[in-house]
């Protein structure tokens, strides 16, 4: 039986470990019932952590920092998802006040006694949203619909209340649909992830996201789903994130303690490898030995982002470790680092050692700190290309909730 052994990134304690070897243990299942996948987790006793509560973060003062002035370009759906990850409600805002524009002011249209607001339809629609039947037999889609069901209700009271304060008693307008239902989604997803950004970050492919919305926009009335916008709704996310571009320079400068204490996991871990990487590499050593001794059959390393990057140096040693037939990389930047010269056991422009094993390279590109590879090390390295369909950083790290990638390394494993 092939072993994989699963060695994970930056920035990964133990409840995130666990979350992603289910997901890779899931994925794999489905295309190869003969895998068995091995743990290696480093990340508890080799990660980065603050060790004097912060001491080194500066205190904010009172001068506000000046903001960006990049604009966005009409119609880009992953520019729209950046938006709704940090403000869900933001799109709406920017709905109702260019359909109280159009009409002339911000006033009400005084509607008469009796008639039913027929925003107060889709409001009542937006508070009973549900996903019971949106399902693909057991795959990733059913984990983010188990992950979001038991906040689709508050979403979508959250939803219903800003609709009702900012479009009551206005005329109707087309696109409202779709743009509620990215809303409730960004909510749910905001809520699953808890208050202040605290729970593991859900890993979505951008297949299932969308069919989830779908769901939801159908549920409200299924209009303007011809394009990613439509009628009212053009240009809505656009003017609404050039507006925020400003404010979230500041914001960040606010924060920046949390924001700081909150980053350490994923950039601390990089730092200590640069200087500690020797017990990183000792642990995923000590994971392929035990898979070697407890099973009868080849070894793969599958490793992602700097989870990647110390493969690829433990392997390049002069004494790796024997039995790993394939290495798979995803969402890593050894490619990267060998370029600059960065990689410990490689020095740039030495080939990999004859005994490396063959190399696979998954990267998305959308994933800003994904890497390719066939043009640094010509012939032997393989680069394969999937599609999550999610802006960054969230591309990086939604593969392993990407059905496509198992779907590829598939044929490419071992058996």
């Amino acid at each position: 039986m092939t072993s994989v052994v699963f060695v994970h990134g930056t920035g990964v304690r133990a409840k995130s470990y666990e979350k992603s070897l289910a997901r890779v243990v899931s994925g794999l299942g489905r295309v190869r019932a003969d895998i068995r996948v091995v743990r290696c987790f480093w990340g508890e006793e080799h990660g980065a952590s603050l060790g004097l509560d912060g001491a080194s973060i500066p205190a904010r003062s009172k001068n506000r920092g000046a903001g960006g002035d990049e604009v966005l370009d009409e119609d880009d759906p992953l520019a729209v998802w950046a938006l709704l990850e940090v403000d869900p409600l933001a799109e709406l805002r920017e709905f109702a006040e260019a359909a109280k524009a159009r009409r002339g002011g911000g006033g009400r249209a005084g509607f008469a006694p009796g008639r039913q607001d027929p925003w107060q339809a889709v409001a009542d629609t937006a508070r009973g949203l549900s996903l019971e039947a949106v399902t693909d037999g057991g795959g990733s889609l059913d984990e983010l619909v188990a992950d979001l069901a038991p906040h689709l209700g508050p979403a979508g009271g959250r939803v219903a209340r800003e609709i009702s304060r900012a479009l009551g008693g206005t005329p109707p307008a087309d696109g409202i649909e779709a743009i509620a239902a990215r809303a409730v989604y960004a909510l749910a997803v905001q809520r699953a992830e808890g208050p202040h950004g605290d729970e593991e970050p859900l890993a979505v492919d951008g297949a299932d996201r969308d069919t989830v919305v779908g769901a939801l926009t159908d549920q409200l009335g299924g209009a303007g789903r011809g394009g990613f916008m439509a009628g009212a709704a053009k240009g809505v996310a656009v003017r609404a994130l050039n507006s925020y571009l400003s404010p979230l320079s500041s914001l960040a400068h606010t924060f920046r303690g949390g924001i700081t204490e909150g980053a350490v996991p994923a950039s601390g871990d990089i730092l200590r490898y640069q200087v500690r990487g020797a017990g990183v590499r000792a642990a995923i050593r000590a994971a392929v030995s035990d898979a070697v001794a407890s099973g009868d059959g080849p070894v793969v390393l599958l490793a992602h982002s700097l989870g990647g990057i110390a493969c690829v140096d433990l392997l390049a040693e002069p004494d790796p470790p024997a039995g790993v037939e394939l290495l798979v990389t995803v969402g890593s930047q050894a490619p990267f680092l060998y370029e600059l010269d960065a990689l410990t056991a490689l020095r740039r422009g030495e080939p990999l050692p004859g005994a490396f094993p063959r190399w696979i390279n998954v990267h998305d590109e959308q994933d800003l700190l994904g890497f390719v590879g066939e043009k640094v090390f010509p012939g032997r390295i393989t680069d394969l290309r999937v599609n999550t369909r999610q802006p960054f950083p969230r591309a990086h790290t939604s593969y392993f909730a990407h059905r496509r990638l198992y779907e590829l390394l598939a044929p490419e494993l071992p058996a």
